[in-house]
């Protein structure tokens, strides 16, 4: 909790109907959403902002309790009312603070829809902008990037490529440092509002720990995958 602003980790095995509750309102506005019924291997996190009334839902984001490509999002929503106004972003925020107290490197579930491309695109662009404003000075690398910020290696360097950032020099790729770009990013720093951060000192939080039912159930998909892609 910070200020206003709250976020409440809830299971869909416990809160089976509260959580198929929320899906159903997602659905309501996510045209790709399907999964609404089985929720209970899923975490929910709901972000909500709070008033004299009490605390009102902002949005959510659901994560599979045992994933095992590390997916941290496979369901986000902010509801209109609050749309535009960086709850979006925050939620994203908070889904990579998450994996990095896990000690994992996150990524939503592929593939993302045009809106969460637009959404995470814009997300990844700032914290690799960040990256090389915070660190002018040192040797830039993906995989640096990549554990530093909790990003996964194929989203820097998709993000990269959309940005014209990457070239290919003597046999490798380079990040450029576009000025232009660097110079818009810092910009729009200055002009963000501060009291919209995530901040990891007020996570009280521990990480789900998988039963032995859902692990055995996770190497079971993982097998799945691997044998249609060996195929």
């Amino acid at each position: 909790r910070k200020d206003k602003l709250s976020v409440f980790e809830v299971c869909g095995k416990k809160y089976k109907q509260y959580c198929q509750n929320l899906c159903l309102i997602a659905k309501s506005f996510l045209d790709h959403k399907t999964l609404y019924y089985d929720v209970e291997p899923f975490l929910f996190y709901v972000m909500t902002t709070a008033d004299t009334d009490g605390c009102h839902i902002v949005g959510y984001f659901s994560k599979e309790k045992n994933s095992y490509l590390n997916y941290n999002v496979s369901c986000i929503l902010t509801l209109p009312p609050y749309q535009r106004q960086g709850y979006g972003r925050l939620l994203i925020d908070f889904s990579y603070l998450l994996s990095r107290m896990e000690g994992k490197i996150g990524s939503p579930e592929k593939p993302l829809s045009d809106l969460g491309l637009i959404s995470y695109r814009a997300y990844w662009k700032d914290i690799i902008l960040k990256y090389l404003c915070t660190y002018p000075d040192r040797e830039i690398s993906f995989k640096a990037i990549s554990e530093e910020m909790g990003i996964q290696t194929c989203d820097i360097v998709s993000t990269l490529q959309y940005l014209g950032m990457i070239k290919y020099w003597r046999g490798k790729h380079v990040i450029l440092k576009k000025e232009d770009i660097i110079v818009d990013y810092l910009d729009r720093q200055r002009k963000r509002l501060k009291d919209k951060d995530i901040s990891a000192e007020h996570l009280k939080w521990k990480p789900y720990e998988p039963t032995a039912k859902e692990k055995k159930q996770a190497e079971k998909i993982k097998k799945k995958q691997e044998e249609r892609q060996g195929g």
